[in-house]
């Protein structure tokens, strides 16, 4: 994933993403998503999500950089406080 140097991705409440490890357990990727754990584990039953699975395990495990693109590819109203500063401009 590129961004413009310098440049701090951020969640939704302005805590830097990048304490989050490059491969996220489920826990660590419904908290990233500020999603309940139970439903990001529909998502993935469902194929809504990139994941990924072990071979012949049970265990999942989540990028963290595929998952941003994956939230940023999807359609939606645009919330985040800047938002209104683009459309007012």
């Amino acid at each position: 994933m590129s961004h413009p140097a310098g440049t701090i991705l951020t969640m939704s409440d302005g805590a830097p993403v990048e304490p989050f490890p490059p491969v996220l357990t489920t826990a660590q990727a419904a908290e990233l998503l500020s999603v309940h754990v139970e439903y990001l584990r529909r998502m993935v039953r469902e194929g809504r999500i990139p994941a990924h699975r072990f071979p012949g395990g049970r265990e999942i495990r989540f990028l963290r950089d595929e998952l941003i693109e994956w939230v940023l590819a999807q359609p939606g109203h645009d919330r985040s406080p800047s938002a209104g500063d683009r459309q007012r401009a």
